[in-house]
């Protein structure tokens, strides 16, 4: 059986794509699995075992009509697909099932000006409704073939080789390996997706000095990130449990952070993703137009968070206003208890 499922997008979309991946892979063996996907996201996806074939569509791609139709063609043309999975479901991937209406399994977004081109078609993901949970509904039809061995796991891989040599990076860096780590995601790309610094400052200064054998690593992307950790760490007064030089230098390094790390704690984002991905438990401080029910894992790997609707902030206010309803209080009777019911071993607790 030969699939191809397709997810364009960010990072954060991307694993969680990997659910549909894994379970195809329980179900399905032996067949050949294709991964339609962001080039620039490729290197995080590379030796998956769930992946036979990475596609990549670069931006220039993706962004010239002719070259992206004839690379569609090309790769429907030489899979020749039993089934294809479109997560995305939008007018640019609309053409991997007009060029391959042989396949059996046509799967996609149930939209109006879609119909004829999927012979089968899922809701879209209602706010209420878990985006694992919904990106697995899009594996139902092919119940027809298999009993489906449905995995709510989403993954990433990275060599041995490539752990161990993070690890001895980070050892260079001051870090014991054998006490916890915390990652922290103090910064997000977006304003809209960042919780106010001066209440993030406290809650990690809170946490710093409750848990004083923790050790802290700020993740942020280059540029105006760096700038917001930089400062928020000179407010912590430096602390040396605050590692704020350590990098990961590509995506893979990133997987080999989290890998490394006792849990995530922080806006929500990528790494917060990736962490997860990495079987690492997560507190997140989610954006007030975020669904914490759509958003939220909920499998095997703890994961909780705090969003503004459920501390009285309603849909229509502005984002700034919402925020305000995430304080510093509402944030740390959440996560306190979430950190030590984990038992993270070696944490002593003052206070």
């Amino acid at each position: 059986m030969n699939i191809l499922v397709i997810r364009f997008r960010q990072m954060g979309d991307a694993i969680l794509s990997t659910v549909v991946l894994n379970t195809l892979r329980r179900t399905f063996p032996d067949a050949t699995i294709d991964f339609v996907l962001n080039a620039n996201l490729c290197a995080l996806f590379e030796g998956h075992p769930s992946i036979d074939h990475l596609i990549p569509f670069s931006y220039d791609e993706r962004h010239s009509v002719w070259c992206y139709l004839r690379k569609v063609w090309q790769t429907v043309r030489r899979g020749r697909y039993d089934a294809i999975i479109d997560l995305r479901s939008t007018p640019n991937t609309l053409p991997f099932v007009l060029f391959s209406p042989r396949s059996r399994f046509r799967v996609g977004l149930r939209k109006r000006h879609r119909i004829g081109l999927y012979n089968h078609t899922v809701m879209p993901c209602r706010a209420d409704q878990n985006i694992i949970d919904h990106n697995l509904s899009f594996l139902r039809p092919l119940e027809e073939v298999a009993p489906i061995r449905y995995d709510s796991t989403f993954s990433l891989h990275i060599t041995d080789e490539e752990h161990a040599r993070y690890r001895a990076y980070l050892r260079a860096e001051g870090i014991d390996l054998q006490r916890p780590i915390l990652l922290a995601g103090v910064t997000a790309k977006l304003l809209s997706k960042t919780w106010d610094e001066d209440r993030m400052t406290a809650v990690l200064r809170r946490m710093t000095q409750t848990w004083p054998d923790m050790q802290f690593i700020f993740n942020y992307a280059p540029g105006q990130e760096e700038a917001a950790a930089r400062h928020i760490y000179e407010r912590l007064g430096s602390p040396r449990n605050v590692f704020i030089d350590v990098q990961a230098r590509s995506q893979r390094e990133l997987v080999a952070l989290c890998s490394a790390v006792t849990m995530y704690f922080g806006n929500e984002g990528g790494a917060r993703h990736v962490a997860h991905a990495c079987g690492k438990p997560s507190f997140v401080v989610f954006a007030p137009n975020v669904s914490k029910a759509k958003w939220l894992p909920r499998n095997d790997v703890p994961a909780e968070g705090v969003t503004a609707l459920e501390l009285g902030a309603t849909p229509d206010m502005p984002c700034a206003e919402a925020y305000g309803y995430i304080t510093v209080e509402a944030v740390w009777q959440r996560l306190r208890p979430f950190v030590e019911l984990l038992g993270c071993e070696g944490v002593r607790v003052l206070g």
